[in-house]
């Protein structure tokens, strides 16, 4: 609730500085907000956009936003006979005086825990100080972009000695077939081997999913035990369905049994990956070739997303489709990621990596060679890449992918071409 200095502020004690008005693609990690309501008032037509498209962002998916015109004196209208939100956005024209009175006012009719944003064009510390001593939570100078408000938002609910959120990494198939799942394994062990960092690969595919033997695991609990048990989910319970493969790498293993089908609703592993994400760095999520509401919202709600393609027409039609629709509905993420996978089968007629770059206007992460011999010795032995030749062109391959999908290193996409001399040499046998 907004207050007077001699009543409770909401705000943090140290306040933070104004955020920057710098709009579009961000590769910060925000964390998402939880279920809260947010009501703006706006005073231009700027604003109100920003905030429109903020609500759209998928790190807000869980929160209501609706806006308002009339900036301040129309929020005092609207409170004195309605409650207040979670969150209030103010948007002031006016000067330092006029807004402090217009918040006074507004302190008299909000309740108790609602936080107050002010968007303001008056770039003034004294201001600020005046704001966060009556418990205004954050003050950005217009104008402000989407991801400003995003973050504003979000980092209202993010204690400041609270640990990382952990980040999602979603890697889905453009095909059937094509490697995906065992691309995302070995992405996962190289994050935990490599990287050092804690990390778990869930195995979505509940019905065929290969992780446990890709890992050599046989786990007696798995993901299925929390999905068709929400009301038993929470950290702890989360922690004894994990199957320890590494110091640093656990999995949450499909039952690859056909007993049950698997129906879900479109939010049915929320819980799940809120649970996972607030006590694991990293989470890999092994994403079925399939096409529903929940696996869309996996790949929409995710931090990075790495598509599997193999270097054909239908892949080449079903990546397009799939990073076009994942671009549109998340306009403030970088773009997702793709790989070529089995590429430089013998006598195969195969689209170029060129031809995939001009398609998807972009470049793939890395493109694999088709290696059976390596991949093959791998999985009839429950390994990964890194364990059968650690010294292996291929492996290094998938510690690339995992610096770069946990923002450990930049992109170093693979040129038209890179591996043309291998290719060829494979092509010829």
């Amino acid at each position: 609730m907004i207050k007077h200095a001699s009543q409770v502020a909401i705000a943090p004690d140290e306040p933070l500085p104004p955020a920057s008005a710098a709009a579009g693609a961000t590769d910060e990690h925000i964390a998402p907000a939880p279920r809260v309501s947010v009501q703006a008032f706006c005073e231009t037509v700027e604003t109100a956009a920003a905030v429109q498209a903020a609500g759209e962002d998928r790190r807000l998916g869980k929160a209501h936003v609706k806006i308002q015109m009339g900036g301040a004196t129309a929020a005092v209208e609207a409170y004195r006979s309605a409650p207040t939100p979670n969150v209030i956005i103010i948007e002031a024209e006016s000067r330092g005086d006029a807004i402090l009175g217009r918040l006074d006012q507004l302190a008299e009719v909000c309740d108790a825990g609602t936080r107050v944003i002010v968007v303001g064009r008056v770039n003034d510390v004294t201001l600020y100080r005046d704001l966060t001593r009556r418990g205004v939570s954050e003050y950005l100078i217009a104008p402000v972009g989407t991801i400003d408000i995003v973050r504003a938002i979000c980092g209202l609910f993010s204690s400041p000695e609270a640990k990382p959120v952990g980040r999602i990494i979603a890697v889905v198939g453009a095909k059937g077939g094509v490697g995906a799942s065992t691309v995302a394994h070995n992405i996962g062990w190289a994050i935990a081997r490599d990287l050092a960092l804690d990390s778990v690969v869930t195995d979505l595919d509940l019905a065929f999913g290969t992780a446990g033997l890709d890992y050599n695991q046989d786990p007696p609990q798995g993901i299925a035990d929390a999905v068709f048990s929400p009301e038993r989910i929470d950290t702890a319970f989360i922690d004894r369905l994990l199957s320890k493969c590494t110091d640093h790498l656990s999995l949450l293993a499909a039952p690859a049994t056909l007993e049950r089908v698997y129906d879900f609703g479109a939010d049915a592993f929320d819980s799940i990956l809120d649970s996972l994400r607030t006590s694991i760095p990293c989470v890999v999520l092994d994403v079925p070739h399939m096409w529903s509401g929940w696996t869309k919202r996996l790949l929409v709600s995710a931090d990075e997303i790495l598509v599997v393609a193999g270097p054909d027409l239908a892949n080449l039609r079903n990546a397009k489709n799939m990073v076009d629709l994942l671009r549109t509905a998340r306009p403030n993420d970088h773009h997702p990621h793709y790989c070529l996978n089995q590429v430089g089968v013998p006598k195969r007629p195969e689209i170029a990596p060129g031809d995939f770059a001009k398609a998807l206007e972009d470049e793939p992460l890395v493109v694999i060679p088709f290696e059976p011999q390596l991949f093959g010795t791998a999985a009839n032995n429950g390994q990964m890449i890194a364990e059968v030749s650690s010294s292996h062109k291929t492996a290094d391959m998938f510690r690339q992918m995992a610096q770069v999908l946990t923002g450990r290193a930049e992109a170093k996409r693979a040129r038209t071409g890179l591996f043309s001399p291998l290719l060829s040499k494979l092509m010829k046998r």
